[in-house]
């Protein structure tokens, strides 16, 4: 048995670690989508942790992704230094701060942003939960288009651009490599880049989720009222959700404004939280690999059915909008793989199990 899971091991392993190379032969396109499933993936699974662990509804996760990107963006552009003279004065073209300093600046930031959002929040429940959250993320997102004036912060609807690629011991990622005679295009360098972040971020998640930490959020999640009759502190418990959760989000949006090179608030509308919280939900709440197929899928599907929609604007001499079709067919997809699994894709087999005693143990 342990052989078997040996070579499958291997087997997966080897598969991820060329598919960027046999896409490659395709162009870059497809190898940018990977990317951004991955991003996706990342993000998937740090709401995960608010939703799926914890049982916190929260419609505004975005707005972390889009902290963690700003953060990012000003900290590694010339931004900051074109909008204050003091700035300029000391660092003339911008601060470009190391990775080892703008990556722990987003997450954190983004974290703390998280444990503000729970903290007003956590007598709140369900729907009205939801509906807290959802006006949080938007409150961002009209913070990131408006704070371009009296004091230019985030250059307003322009977003901020020339941001710094990642860089690692001299090796930039912006830029093609060559390894052993082979050239790698950037794009690629990201994947692995990102499938770094997300083999790392799976093992911690894995380990939250046996911890006495993970068995509290879960007794949080099915009875609130029980877990804090066996004396879980529901209170700090829910702000250290808000707050991982937030982290991921803020890491995420650093990746995602170095692998883009721009940031605007467009990127950061109400409907890439609802994506993100459809990928947790449609792959199986609280359940990794279901959480990452959900992302794959949700993160993949609208630019693959770029190539269906194409054609059936065409049989309809371009009656229909081809970005609304694609849209329309996502939905129905969802739908149908809704009804047909409820719980989800691939859902957790103790979901909805998870006795209150176990934390103690």
């Amino acid at each position: 048995m342990k052989s078997n899971k040996r070579v499958n091991f291997l087997v997966v392993a080897a598969v991820l670690l060329v598919l960027p190379l046999v896409l490659q032969q395709g162009g870059n396109a497809w190898v940018r989508i990977l990317d951004m499933s991955l991003l996706y993936v990342l993000l998937a699974l740090g709401l995960n942790i608010v939703v799926g662990y914890a049982g916190l509804l929260d419609l505004g996760y975005v707005a972390f992704f889009a902290v963690g990107a700003y953060m990012f963006a000003l900290l590694g552009s010339p931004h900051l230094a074109e909008a204050f003279p003091f700035i300029a004065a000391a660092f003339p073209e911008g601060l470009h701060l190391p990775i080892w300093a703008t990556i722990p600046a987003a997450a954190a930031v983004a974290g703390l942003f998280g444990v503000l959002l729970g903290a007003p929040t956590l007598k709140l429940r369900g729907d009205y939960l939801a509906i807290v959250t959802l006006g949080f993320g938007e409150i961002i997102r009209v913070f990131l288009n408006n704070l371009d004036r009296p004091v230019n912060l985030t250059n307003g609807p322009k977003g901020i651009n020339q941001i710094d690629s990642m860089k690692f011991f001299g090796l930039d990622l912006g830029k093609t490599n060559h390894f052993f005679g082979f050239e790698i295009p950037s794009v690629s360098m990201y994947y692995y880049l990102f499938l770094a972040l997300v083999i790392v971020s799976v093992i911690i998640c894995h380990r939250l989720a046996h911890s006495r930490i993970g068995r509290a959020w879960m007794a949080i999640r099915e009875d609130e009222i029980a877990a804090k009759a066996m004396g879980i502190n529901t209170r700090n418990l829910k702000l250290l959700a808000f707050g991982m959760g937030a982290t991921f989000g803020g890491v995420s949006g650093s990746m995602f404004a170095a692998f883009q090179g721009f940031v605007s608030p467009e990127s950061f509308s109400l409907m890439e939280s609802i994506m993100i919280v459809a990928m947790v939900v449609l792959g199986g709440i609280g359940h990794l690999p279901g959480v990452i197929l959900g992302a794959l899928l949700l993160a993949a599907l609208p630019e693959v059915l770029r190539y269906v929609a194409g054609p059936l604007q065409a049989m309809t001499d371009g009656r229909l909008d081809s970005a609304i079709l694609r849209q329309l067919l996502i939905a129905l997809a969802m739908i149908v793989i809704m009804l047909m699994r409820p719980r989800g894709l691939w859902p957790s087999p103790d979901h909805g199990k998870m006795p209150v005693e176990s934390i103690k143990s």
